[in-house]
């Protein structure tokens, strides 16, 4: 997913140094607690909730070289706002690469997953080994409060994992959503849970930054709800197709390149 910045009217992962990010949304949230527990629950009570979509999470597909693809998360990553499989994360990423690659695929994700779940997911399933692993993970830690120290070290944990348990050679973070334009979010919440992403992304790009392995995925979106979701929360269609993009891209590039 991305980080919108509306003064372009596109979505993507333009991000400073951590230390420069926002970071008034904790001051606002002290501020502004009992606003915002009162929003967040209400937001929990009538927002649309939307099922993980059908369809195979696992298989082969394309041709050529062979590539096998992990894809885990949260609930994006299972493609929720997608009516299939097909038309979700995994789908679009590996209808991409399936023109240039035999792409066999697992989705390993659960709505609702923090970074500490998937972190948990991953680690009680057999391994098998991966040559890409594209996550989405994060949005959940913004919401549930987990602290940014906390999030960054969880993160350098599942890169971790992901390479010594499963083989990896490159793992692609996704940047988290704009949480500050979610329809299904009022304010003073959405501004709140906006900035504290934005921070959270900044985290991921360090990550990424700091090791060859990790690449930072940021696809480029109109601020447009045609590309959400009913719920006004989850990505839609469009959104994964576009996701799935930009993923394919950088996978080619680095296994061109070698890097």
């Amino acid at each position: 997913m991305v980080v919108l910045f509306p003064d372009d009217g596109q979505a993507g992962c333009r991000v400073v140094d951590s230390w420069l990010m926002p970071v008034n949304y904790r001051f606002a949230a002290v501020g502004l607690a009992p606003v915002l527990l009162v929003q967040g629950l209400n937001v929990r009570r009538v927002t649309l909730r939307l099922p993980e979509p059908p369809g195979p999470r696992s298989g082969t597909a394309g041709q050529g070289p062979a590539l096998k693809l992990l894809i885990a998360g949260d609930s994006a990553a299972a493609g929720v706002g997608a009516s299939g499989q097909h038309e979700a994360l995994s789908g679009s990423v590996v209808r991409e690469l399936g023109t240039d690659f035999t792409v066999s695929w697992t989705v390993n994700a659960r709505t609702g997953l923090k970074t500490a779940g998937a972190l948990a997911r991953l680690a009680a399933v057999e391994p098998e080994p991966f040559d890409v692993a594209l996550l989405s993970v994060g949005v959940n830690d913004v919401t549930g409060g987990t602290r940014s120290g906390v999030f960054a070290a969880r993160q350098r944990r599942l890169v971790a994992l992901l390479k010594e348990r499963f083989g990896v050679r490159h793992v692609l973070l996704t940047c988290l959503p704009p949480m500050h334009a979610f329809p299904a979010l009022p304010q003073p919440l959405r501004r709140v849970l906006g900035d504290r992403a934005l921070h959270f992304t900044a985290l991921l790009r360090g990550i990424a930054d700091a090791d060859e392995d990790c690449e930072l995925v940021s696809p480029r979106l109109p601020l447009d709800p045609a590309f959400m979701a009913p719920d006004g929360f989850h990505p839609g269609p469009q959104a994964y197709a576009e996701w799935g993009r930009e993923a394919a891209g950088i996978i080619r590039q680095r296994l061109a390149t070698g890097v």
